[in-house]
């Protein structure tokens, strides 16, 4: 555990050591994509197994190449990468020389394929790395050029937004051209999906709209990630519940062609916002690329009281331990921990860097010796998943800045405000492992269920401080204003 305080030591404090002189270059880029479907029944996200495949899931590959340094994008339509990305990471790096500051792992927030914390599925998440590999190295031998790398935005009406928040509808895109033909299309939209079915694989609403993109411009690869998109959800019709009733009245099959037709409806929509930006003026932002990778230590309340916890207690099952995704008492996981620290004695946490995250998603405290050797094999030395990483990249004149979480929309929204009036820039949520949502001051004081997450799926001791979303903001912009300089 020692290496792994060294670790957040050094990103805290020399990351941005990693940022090189910018110099005039010819910029190359290289494309991969690989079907990720899983081959056996997993759990899903949606806390189903899988029941079969209506549509193939991906992972996709961008490489960046200025002629002395790469930035790497992955896109996996899975909800997050969780336990492949620290041994991804360590692969590339040790492998193709590429450090985690230049590989910006991104998911569509896939809801209907496999979710990496249930240790039933960590063999396929490893699976993943080894697949997600192969594809950077197959990009990397596909690079060509010179290309022309061009930013634009637009703006998809179909999103509502929760807590209480004005709803940011902008659709970003970044495009590569060689010989003016487009090669690669990534492209985001702060919002969850709409999935095509209830109990089986599917890319939701942005694999459909990655489809029609790709038959638009033929030999593009159409790559898509969830911006910043935690409180987000696509608009549902007026008279969605009475179709919804109907269809279960008719059986499954109505009710999975509904989601189908719901899905590839907004698939449409947002595909034609991304084609209407492709087809307009774009802004170049070819240019040297430098990049940044730093943990952000953000705020936690106080505890409940021991009294209140062991109130709590009497409601549940006695001495059922720490469970994992889906078992129905998984919510309860963190008046367990909370318990075991004033048994223990550990001191309660006041920021997230004092608590490093396992696979399945128990956040322990960095004291807690006993716990840290009972996980020793789901903690990674190398590269623990302690909150909450930012990468902040430039490329040319634009920075483009990804937040591992699940980012509500205000704070990708504040960031994106602070310096849009003067340059492009692009803002991506759902980075790297382990989406533990990142909420804005009114989630926190409504107690929405983005700011219970930290607990009920977590198994933090204790909740969000309301100071979480402008420290997010605040560190964010700090690192953006950075590597502009």
């Amino acid at each position: 555990m020692t290496s792994k305080i060294r670790f957040v030591t050094f990103m805290l404090v020399s990351a941005l050591g990693v940022a090189e002189a910018p110099t005039a270059q010819t910029m190359t880029a290289g494309v991969a994509r690989g079907v990720i479907t899983n081959a056996e029944s997993l759990v899903m996200v949606n806390g189903r197994m899988s029941e079969g495949t209506k549509e193939d899931i991906h992972a996709r590959v961008l490489v960046l190449n200025d002629g002395s340094k790469r930035l790497v994008f992955v896109t996996y339509d899975l909800n997050c990468l969780d336990v492949a990305t620290p041994i991804l990471r360590q692969r590339v790096n040790r492998d193709l020389g590429i450090p985690s500051s230049h590989l910006i792992l991104l998911a569509t927030h896939n809801h209907n394929a496999p979710i990496q914390i249930n240790p039933d599925n960590f063999a396929y998440g490893r699976q993943l790395a080894g697949q997600m590999f192969d594809l950077i190295s197959e990009a990397i031998a596909d690079e060509r050029g010179p290309v022309q790398v061009e930013f634009g935005s637009g703006y998809g009406y179909f999103i509502t937004a929760r807590g209480n928040a004005p709803v940011d509808y902008e659709v970003q895109l970044l495009q590569v051209t060689q010989n003016q033909a487009p090669i690669a299309m990534l492209f985001n939209h702060g919002t969850h999906p709409a999935q095509a079915s209830r109990s089986l694989i599917d890319a939701g609403h942005p694999g459909y709209a990655m489809d029609e993109i790709e038959a638009t411009f033929p030999g593009v690869l159409a790559l898509y990630s969830d911006a910043s998109g935690g409180n987000q959800f696509p608009r549902l019709p007026a008279d969605w519940q009475s179709r919804v009733d109907a269809a279960r009245d008719e059986g499954a099959a109505a009710y999975d062609a509904l989601l189908e037709a719901q899905a590839r409806k907004l698939g449409h929509e947002l595909a034609k916002v991304v084609i209407s930006i492709a087809n307009g003026p774009l802004e170049d932002v070819s240019g040297p690329i430098t990049s940044s990778i730093e943990v952000v230590s953000l705020p936690l309340a106080l505890p409940i009281s021991r009294a209140e916890a062991q109130d709590l207690l009497e409601e549940l099952p006695p001495d059922i331990g720490f469970v994992p995704y889906p078992h129905p008492h998984r919510s309860s996981n963190w008046v367990r921990m909370l318990l075991r620290y004033y048994d223990e004695g550990i001191p309660f946490p006041t920021k997230t860097t004092e608590m490093v995250c396992t696979d399945d998603t128990y956040l322990i405290h960095t004291s807690d010796q006993e716990f840290l050797d009972r996980y020793d094999d789901q903690l990674h030395d190398t590269y623990p998943c302690i909150y909450n990483e930012v990468i902040v990249a430039k490329l040319g004149p634009m920075p483009i800045v990804a937040m591992q979480g699940e980012i509500c929309a205000p704070i990708g929204a504040r960031i994106k405000d602070e310096f849009r009036h003067d340059r492009p820039i692009m803002v991506f949520g759902y980075m790297g492992e382990h989406n533990l949502y990142i909420p804005t001051r009114e989630l926190v004081r409504l107690d929405a269920y983005q700011a219970q997450v930290i607990q009920i799926q977590y198994a933090s001791p204790v909740g969000w401080a309301p100071e979480v979303e402008d420290d997010m903001v605040g560190h964010v912009v700090r690192m953006v204003k950075t590597i502009l300089n």
